[in-house]
């Protein structure tokens, strides 16, 4: 009997396995995980280079306008949504080889992107409340993670510019466990260029910013193959985009299929359906 659940099936446009290497040793990648495993977060530092962060800070600028339309936004926060279309400068963080590594022990293959954004935390900003990032995934916890995300220092993140706060080990919790005064809270201050990634049942949030300056970061988030991703790349990237893009990038944005045969189109691979040049 063939095993239509994970087999792979198609025949011109197979799997493609994550793209780039990592440049740590096979120990410390297997301490990284298990610290994600227990803690539900981990920091990894400086992994983007003092060019890129130049290059992606000077076409964020291009782009930074509005302020958040709520308290979840941030009403003195400024978000950049669309970011695949609108900064190639970003892929090298949506795509960075030791994120992808860890999201490959974590998750199912072919796993989506769910969303990209630049976060520009203005002085005087409150802290956002607390949340989890996959909780509009109705499966009852304690569970394991349907999603994991990364947030990414452009700027050092300090203990008073909005540095993301985190709860340790409350991936571990169960629905009627909530954030209490009692719960330890880490702050990932870390110098720009690192990021914090996190399971996405970890509580966490944007830091309080009363530093004077703004704080500006980019965030990803990822999510298994067969979920609905919170922003919709098939109408917010052109797929003459898409036609110029990585295989990394291209899978993450929804160009693949989870066995046997969702994300079809017209009982075909959607790769199939771009411009010419796939």
């Amino acid at each position: 009997m063939i095993d239509y659940q994970n087999q792979d099936l198609a025949r011109t446009y197979g799997f493609t396995k994550t793209e780039g290497e990592i440049s740590i040793s096979a120990e410390e990648f297997e301490r990284q995980h298990q610290e994600l495993m227990e803690q539900g977060y981990i920091i990894l530092e400086r992994i983007i280079s003092e060019e890129q962060l130049a290059a992606v800070r000077a076409e964020a600028e291009t782009h930074l306008g509005h302020f958040g339309r709520n308290s979840f936004e941030g009403e003195r926060t400024q978000r950049i949504y669309g970011v695949p279309q609108k900064m190639r400068t970003a892929d090298c963080f949506i795509e960075h080889p030791l994120v992808l590594a860890h999201l490959d022990r974590v998750m199912q293959p072919s796993y989506l992107l769910s969303q990209a954004q630049v976060i520009n935390i203005q002085d005087a900003s409150p802290a956002q409340p607390l949340h989890t990032d996959d909780n509009f995934y109705r499966v009852p916890r304690p569970r394991p993670a349907l999603s994991v995300a990364t947030v990414f220092a452009i700027d050092d993140f300090t203990e008073d510019n909005g540095a993301t706060v985190a709860i340790p080990r409350s991936h571990d919790w169960d629905d009627e466990r909530l954030p209490s005064d009692g719960d330890e809270l880490v702050k990932a201050v870390m110098p720009a260029g690192s990021c914090i990634l996190f399971l996405g049942t970890l509580w966490h949030g944007g830091g309080e910013n009363f530093s004077g300056s703004s704080r500006l970061a980019l965030t990803c988030q990822y999510c298994e193959p067969y979920l609905r991703t919170q922003e919709n790349f098939f109408l917010s990237v052109a797929p003459e985009t898409v036609v110029g893009l990585s295989e990394n990038l291209k899978r993450l944005l929804g160009y693949s299929i989870h066995p046997p045969f969702m994300g079809m189109v017209n009982g075909m691979h959607p790769k199939r359906t771009l411009p010419s040049g796939e």
